[in-house]
């Protein structure tokens, strides 16, 4: 038997989960306004796939990498149209995650399809992560 869920308060009161958002301080939990990520190693790559719906990649996406700190900014700005509900979020959106060690920045990728943004990291392969021997030169 399918179920339904009832909204029981006034309509002129609005949702609980709205009450606080005019404060100048922010009182949501940690992650709600941050961009959700999944992070794995495949195919000689580190990957982050992070969710990004409704963005057009070529103007509302950054990415940046710097000192190993991969650093995904997003914006997400709402039309003018009256709504009867919005439930969407909407705004500027920063995730950053560290990268492993010997990760080829300049070679990163990106690739954006149905809302998820995909980043390409390469790692270094196994003889470039070798340690090399250093040879001590006498001074006289």
């Amino acid at each position: 038997m399918a179920s339904r869920q009832t909204e029981r308060r006034p309509r002129w009161l609005p949702p609980f989960s709205e009450w606080f958002e005019d404060l100048p301080f922010d009182l949501r939990s940690p992650g709600e306004h941050m961009i959700r990520v999944e992070e794995s190693k495949e195919d000689g790559a580190y990957t982050v796939k992070a969710e990004l719906p409704g963005v057009d990649p070529e103007k509302d996406i950054d990415i940046t990498v710097r000192d190993g700190l991969l650093t995904v900014h997003a914006e997400r700005t709402e039309e003018a149209e009256d709504k009867h509900r919005s439930e969407f979020r909407y705004g500027s959106f920063t995730r950053s995650v560290q990268l492993p060690p010997g990760v080829k920045e300049k070679d990163i990728t990106a690739g954006y399809d149905k809302g998820v943004l995909t980043v390409k990291a390469p790692m270094p392969t196994a003889a470039e992560s070798e340690p090399h021997r250093v040879e001590i030169s006498k001074e006289s």
